[in-house]
């Protein structure tokens, strides 16, 4: 489960993740990453933590493998919140196949897109 302070839940959030920030594409899904802008919604000092949201549409398949897709996103994105930077939004699309695709293959995908989202690949 993806920790409550680490959830990306208003549509705003997401609108700014998508549409201002980075994209990097793979096979089974999309990342947009918007990186540590300071949030305008919360007051004070402290730097906000990562959050991450994610889409998943009819596209991938019906409600129970939706679901499941998400679940498994969560997983993945919660085991890489540490490499993402503070106050950084992240959307992580998933695309029709990755309905079919193992645990596997959707990590490798999200580690692929986040290397270079991140600086760490080349275009």
């Amino acid at each position: 489960m993806l920790p409550t302070e680490n959830r990306l839940r208003r549509r705003e959030d997401f609108a700014i993740a998508v549409r201002r920030g980075r994209r990097a594409g793979r096979p089974l899904l999309v990342v947009h990453l918007r990186s540590g802008e300071p949030d305008p919604h919360v007051t004070g000092e402290t730097v906000p933590p990562p959050r991450a949201g994610f889409v998943v549409s009819k596209a991938v398949g019906g409600a129970v493998v939706r679901t499941a897709v998400k679940r498994r996103l969560r997983h993945l994105v919660r085991d890489r919140l540490a490499q993402l930077p503070p106050g950084s939004l992240v959307v992580v699309r998933a695309l029709p196949g990755s309905g079919d695709a193992d645990q596997a293959q959707l990590a490798r995908d999200l580690d692929a897109a986040l290397q270079r989202l991140l600086g760490g690949g080349a275009r």
